[in-house]
């Protein structure tokens, strides 16, 4: 494990695999640079790319300074570039992809290229609507310490099978999952808006947009709206998969991009 600071002094830790371009690994809602699921990948990518799997605030071994921002989140991206020699490509997963869009709104040439996938922004007002609800649960239970259940509700409202949910709990490592209920009020505050496609047409660099074919189709419709907005984007609908997409699978087109 490696430790860099973020510009308002909180640790952040993280990991590197591999040999090639820097390549940051931001990962999404309930997941660590530990999972096995994210250690899985990023191993993958280490094949082709120096990848740096860090710890995003509040999970993990980082640190987490509040109150939260998302310029904070962003201060964490340009500390990891730093720690990576100064300028990277961002692949962004989930929530971890609105994070990426933002840092190439707002770290100027330190990012090089990016990739999101699936990013889960709310389609329109009515999804917006929905998502306001769910959050107002999740934040009532954080507020009265129920993270077990926080966690299983919120994951239970964006979609997960019901089956899976219920198993969650019996799963090993589900007291590390449990433990970053917390960071649920910051995914919410990433995702809860429709994307900012009138923002996003003043992006300058590289920008490659997957979204699994299998994905919900309003994550299907985000990332052609922020296609259509973006200068020279990319789209790709990658065959056969869904939100929990296959690395190896996600390899290729990463690298065929990015490189």
């Amino acid at each position: 494990m490696k430790t860099t600071q973020s510009k308002d002094g909180t640790t952040l830790a993280y990991d590197v695999y591999g040999n090639g371009p820097p390549l940051i690994y931001i990962t999404g809602a309930s997941c660590h640079r530990s999972f096995k699921p994210i250690v899985r990948d990023a191993k993958i990518f280490a094949s082709e790319f120096t990848v740096y799997n860090y710890d995003r605030r509040g999970r993990g071994d980082s640190g987490d300074t509040l109150p939260y921002s998302i310029e904070r989140e962003i201060e964490d991206i340009e500390a990891m570039i730093d720690a990576a020699g100064g300028k990277a490509h961002l692949y962004g997963h989930s929530s971890g992809a609105v994070i990426a869009l933002e840092a190439a709104l707002r770290l100027g040439n330190k990012v090089q290229k990016v990739t999101m996938y699936d990013a889960p922004y709310v389609r329109g007002e009515k999804e917006k609507a929905e998502y306001k609800q769910l959050s107002q649960k999740i934040h009532k239970l954080l507020e009265n310490e129920k993270n077990s259940e926080a966690m299983l509700t919120f994951l239970k409202g964006i979609g997960m099978p019901k089956i899976f949910v219920l198993l969650l709990p019996l799963f090993p490592g589900w007291r590390t999952t449990k433990a970053l209920a917390p960071t649920l009020a910051y995914d919410i505050t990433l995702t809860q808006d429709m994307p900012p496609v009138e923002r996003a047409t003043q992006i300058s660099i590289p920008m490659q947009i997957i979204v699994g074919e299998k994905s919900p189709a309003s994550i299907n419709d985000v990332g052609r709206q922020l296609t259509k907005a973006i200068p020279n984007a990319r789209f790709v609908q990658l065959a056969k998969q869904d939100h929990m997409v296959n690395g190896k699978k996600l390899l290729p087109i990463l690298s065929t991009f990015l490189k």
